[in-house]
């Protein structure tokens, strides 16, 4: 089982920082420039459509979706996960403080891509039994005629459902259950059995329950670690300067100044950088068009310019922030990674509330993101087999949630970042397939 464990981890490993980081850059570079700099054009419409009519109480999801602004909540909560706080310090310890640069890099053009994704979203979506559903499902059958097109809807389905919806899923609940077990010393199966419960309570809600959850939850989980990361950064003020320095230079010299990790060169830099971009930010992977699909918008290109506020979030916002605290505490260099880097970095501003403050944001963080898995699993669930098993879907999920939280098992682990990349190919096929149609809603 090691050896096995071993083999899909270097798969993986081969996928993500070659075959995958040039094609879903290149697919950025592609839709920025087909679209005009699209990312920066239509950024200021985006902004003014999620935060004109904001509200934390919108209005009730229904059959026929929900409102835009509970879509991209339900995108940014999956997008928004563990990988800003543990994915961030392991990227920095293994391409050095150059690598936050290129989380830019790659974020910038993933915002032309994940507005292709979400303005396909809309314009295939459909209605099945009264209720609206969409995704990459729908655009891949469009954009492949006949069986090819069939096949790998099929595909990219049942790589979601295993990566996301179980797999991914039980990830999750195992950062909840560490950072508890860390912070206060509680129990992991008792903390897995709340964390079931209450995700069980939501799933129940179906579509409904998920956006009214995620658009409150979203803002307030978001709003709090900023201000604690800001609050960091007034106390670290001093060595800000000298940490956005070290972004910029690095990326390109990351043996120029004080602060690099010795052996770091500049292809690891922007791999690791580029990579865990795109991995957190999830442009291109083929998750977050679900939740685009049921915005009620009255045109494609609307959900397109407010899925490019998402992208910006999660990597120029909080993965940023994220750096920057661990580029200022001067902690990188120490041979400590992941959730222990970060919670070191906190601690030394907060404490003894570091970790505590960590394990609150961790369980936000991995808990939005299993609501947005679970729907993103659902609709290629229901797409699959059918309304009548949703609640067979539903008791796999519960049931990864707990084991989850109690046993780290490393091919599961590596079996969900697999299976994530795999699915991002059909995904990216379909999405350059029909780039002249995203170029012809744009220009309407």
């Amino acid at each position: 089982m090691a050896a096995f464990t071993t083999f899909i981890e270097q798969f993986s490993d081969v996928l993500w920082n070659s075959l995958l980081l040039f094609l879903l850059v290149g697919t950025g570079v592609y839709f920025t420039v087909r679209l005009r700099g699209v990312q920066v054009r239509r950024f200021g419409e985006g902004f003014r459509r999620v935060f004109g009519g904001f509200t934390l109480r919108g209005k009730k999801a229904d059959a026929e979706g929900m409102s835009s602004f509970q879509a991209l909540a339900t995108a940014i909560a999956a997008q928004v996960g563990t990988g800003n706080i543990t994915g961030c310090a392991t990227a920095l310890v293994s391409g050095g403080p150059g690598a936050l640069f290129w989380t830019w890099v790659s974020a910038f053009f993933g915002m032309a891509t994940i507005y292709a994704e979400a303005v396909l979203a809309q314009h295939y979506k459909t209605t099945v039994n009264g209720h609206v559903t969409g995704g990459p499902a729908y655009y891949i059958r469009a954009a492949f005629k006949g069986k090819v097109g069939k096949v790998l809807a099929t595909v990219f389905s049942v790589l979601i459902i295993l990566a996301l919806g179980f797999m991914g899923n039980m990830v999750q609940s195992n950062s909840i259950g560490d950072a508890f077990h860390n912070a206060f010393g509680l129990n992991r199966l008792a903390v897995g059995v709340v964390v079931a419960a209450i995700a069980a309570f939501i799933f129940l809600g179906g579509v409904q329950r998920i956006a009214a959850v995620t658009e409150k939850v979203v803002p307030i989980m978001a709003a709090f670690y900023i201000l604690g990361c800001i609050v960091i950064l007034v106390i670290n003020a001093k060595a800000l300067p000298g940490a956005l320095a070290q972004v910029f230079v690095l990326a390109f010299e990351p043996q120029a100044m004080a602060g690099g990790i010795a052996g770091v060169t500049v292809q690891q830099s922007m791999r690791f950088g580029v990579a865990r971009g795109l991995f957190s930010n999830e442009a291109g992977l083929g998750s977050t068009p679900h939740a685009h699909a049921l915005a009620k918008v009255e045109r494609p290109q609307d959900q397109g310019a407010v899925a490019i506020l998402g992208v910006f979030v999660d990597t120029f916002v909080v993965l940023t922030l994220t750096g920057l605290v661990l580029i200022t505490s001067g902690l990188i260099p120490q041979g400590m990674t992941g959730t222990v880097l970060t919670q070191a970095a906190f601690s030394q501003a907060f404490g003894g509330f570091g970790p505590i403050f960590i394990a609150v944001c961790m369980f936000f963080f991995a808990f939005s993101t299993i609501i947005g898995w679970y729907f993103f699993g659902q609709s290629n669930f229901k797409a699959l087999f059918g309304e009548k098993l949703l609640p067979v879907y539903s008791i796999i999920v519960v049931a990864f949630i707990l084991v989850g939280s109690t046993l780290k098992v490393d091919l599961v682990w590596a079996l969900a970042d697999l299976f994530n990349g795999l699915m991002a190919v059909p995904n990216l096929l379909a999405l350059l397939a029909l780039a002249g149609v995203v170029v012809a809603i744009d220009r309407k």
